[in-house]
């Protein structure tokens, strides 16, 4: 199962700890991780393989969106920051409709991507 994880800057932090309380799920080797440029750092950093992208403004969310429309990847969880403006925010509404399109389940909070991790247990 691939696993998309992305997560603006106000929320990496908030990512790495998220996938460190829940590291028996993101090491088990069923698990892909695939991630923007940036995130992906942070996560390699705290211990995790990830498949890093492009940074999200140089196109790591379109990126991820492509693996989400060719049935590649099957969970996005996206620690966004309502609170600030991003410059590629056309990519990452491009990300979110590609998930509802394709069916495939997205996190855009803490709250919802706990609920995804009850359910992976």
């Amino acid at each position: 199962m691939e696993i998309a994880i992305i997560a603006h800057d106000g929320k990496k932090a908030e990512m790495v700890q998220f996938l460190n309380e829940h590291q028996a799920i993101f090491h088990q080797k069923e698990i892909t991780l695939i991630s923007t440029g940036t995130t992906g750092k942070k996560v390699k950093k705290a211990g995790f393989e990830v498949l890093r992208m492009l940074s999200g403004p140089m196109g790591g969310d379109a990126q991820i969106a492509a693996r989400v429309a060719e049935g590649k990847c099957s969970m996005v969880i996206f620690f966004r920051d309502p609170l600030e403006k991003h410059p590629h925010e056309p990519d990452v509404l491009m990300l979110m409709r590609l998930c509802d399109v394709h069916d495939v389940p997205l996190a855009t909070n803490l709250a919802s991507a706990e609920l995804f991790m009850k359910a992976l247990k």
